[in-house]
Parts: C-alpha cells; structure tokens; sequence
C-alpha cells in the first residue's frame, strides 16, 4: 500500500485519532477553565464602586458598599453553587456506580471543601477542584467501555424525587461559604474591597 496521508486507509486510520485529540482539548480547557474558577476565593470581582461612589460621606459609601457585596452574594453565588455541584454530580454519574443519592452528597461535599479549602490556600482548592475531572478522563482512557449512558440517565431521572436533599445541601454550602466570607472579611480585610481594609478607615 503506498504510504499517503489523503488515501482512504490512512483517513480511516486518522479519523479516531483526531477526535479522540479534539475532544480531550476540549475536555481539558473545560476542566481548567472550570476548576480556576470554582477554586479562586474571590469568585466575584465586580466593580462595584461605581455606584458606591455616589454617596457624599464615606461612612454611607461604606454600607452602601457592603449591602451592594452581599446582594451580589445571596443573588449570584447560589446559581454558582448549583452549577458547580450539577458538574460534579454529572461526572460522579459517570465515574461512579454508587446510589444517586451518595453521589450527590459526594458532589456536595467535593464542593463546599474546594469553597472551603480556598480560603486557606488556593493552590489546594485547585487540586482539589481539578482531582475528580481528570480521574474521569484517566479512567476513560483506561477502559472506554466503562461509562454508561443508561445508567447517567437513570441517575438524572431519580434527581426530582431528591429535591430536598439538594435544597438543604446548597443551604448548607452558602451558610459556609457566608461564615468564611464573613471571617475573611473581619480577620483578614485585605481579602475583600478595599474599603474595609484598615487604611480605608
């Protein structure tokens, strides 16, 4: 056979191979955009002096400031919550053969210990936020025969009938993400706005 790159073998031969490489790209700046972001402690860094700035003494900029903070927290940090946890569950579905219910609470807590896990060190939280992703991508090398859509939709169906179980987990995981928040703020003022920051004052 003459050697050829445009030959119908050799596309044949190259077709898996390139997707197999187009999808483990993709896959991969997924996981990085993905895990930066969930493990970076200020996740939100909006500019919010904007409309702080409008208050004449800086003791109202302040609260001004801080009730802007917090509203921007209880609004937007819960729809984070969720999306991180529906990824992680997702994955779980894939890698593990556990009951949906542990799976979730796994999801969870992978969660709240990266948000956790942030404030301390970032550079952990981000092992932490990157070791399941990339578990599941050795794993599909290993052995791709091992996923199973069936059972990742299984696990989807049985999701509604869990809905409490899941409020009270992302109740729980904002209460902590809040009392770290809060901690940081008091112990450590450099971590939020600088208007809290003792030069401020």
């Amino acid at each position: 056979m003459a050697f050829s790159f445009t030959s119908a073998a050799a596309i044949e031969i190259l077709k898996p191979l390139f997707l197999f490489v187009i999808g483990m790209v993709i896959y991969s700046v997924f996981v990085f955009k993905f895990y930066l972001f969930i493990a970076k402690r200020d996740i939100i860094e909006f500019n919010l002096k904007q409309y702080s700035t409008r208050a004449r003494w800086a003791w109202l900029k302040k609260v001004v400031y801080l009730l802007l903070y917090i509203v921007e927290y209880i609004l937007l940090f819960p729809i984070f919550v969720s999306v991180w946890f529906a990824v992680f569950s997702i994955l779980l579905l894939l890698l593990s053969r556990q009951d949906i219910s542990i799976i979730l609470l796994i999801s969870m807590a992978i969660v709240t210990t990266v948000r956790a896990c942030s404030y301390y060190n970032e550079d952990l939280s981000k092992d932490l936020a990157k070791m399941l992703p990339f578990a599941l991508l050795g794993v599909m090398l290993i052995d791709i025969n091992f996923f199973s859509a069936e059972s990742l939709l299984l696990g989807i169906y049985k999701v509604p009938s869990l809905f409490d179980t899941i409020l009270y987990y992302l109740i729980f995981t904002i209460f902590i993400e809040f009392i770290l928040r809060l901690f940081a703020l008091i112990f450590k003022p450099s971590v939020g706005p600088e208007e809290f920051s003792p030069k401020g004052v």
